[in-house]
């Protein structure tokens, strides 16, 4: 990197513009890392969970998706939750962090990844999901849930996420 790149700053820190963060990685041949998924979890005053059907598989999850590079991971769950559901919300609290292949046999995939699960709460205005990822947006009973895209999330992470929206004090869980 010369000092000529182009740099902007994100939270405070400097960091280097798309472009050339995208060159930096494409050179990177050091160790392999996981990758970071990140999943937001509303309720609602009735304790249903906003999920949305995903358009890869028909199936329903919790808004979230990859946490871009530089992207802080609250900050990458509220931009997850706006595009895939419509709904503002923001990070309250790190439900856990698990690792995907420990959680209930996934589906294979060919890099490896640790899932952050965030409590969040609606906070505002609604509007309509990007149309790209999301087939519908719903709020469910965990005892009334559709079918779930596993790998993405599982009947228990939505059953200690309610324990969690029950009772903020809980511990964040990790594997």
């Amino acid at each position: 990197m010369t000092d000529a790149a182009p740099r902007i700053k994100v939270c405070g820190i400097t960091r280097l513009q798309d472009a050339e963060l995208a060159v930096e990685l494409g050179r990177d041949s050091g160790y392999a890392t996981p990758k970071i998924d990140v999943r937001g979890v509303i309720f609602d005053g009735r304790e249903r969970v906003l999920l949305m059907r995903e358009r890869a598989d028909g199936r329903w999850s919790l808004p979230g998706g990859w946490a871009d590079p530089g992207e802080a991971p609250s900050a990458a769950v509220t931009r997850e939750i706006l595009e895939e559901t419509g709904y503002h919300g923001s990070a309250v609290k790190l439900i856990a962090c698990w690792d995907r292949e420990v959680q209930d046999n996934p589906p294979p995939l060919p890099v490896h990844v640790y899932k952050l699960f965030f409590l969040c709460r609606h906070d505002g205005a609604v509007q309509p999901p990007a149309a790209l990822e999301t087939l519908e947006v719903g709020w469910f009973g965990l005892g009334a849930l559709p079918p779930l895209s596993l790998g993405r999330v599982n009947h228990r992470q939505l059953e200690r996420a309610l324990a969690h929206h029950r009772d903020p004090a809980l511990p964040t869980e990790f594997d």
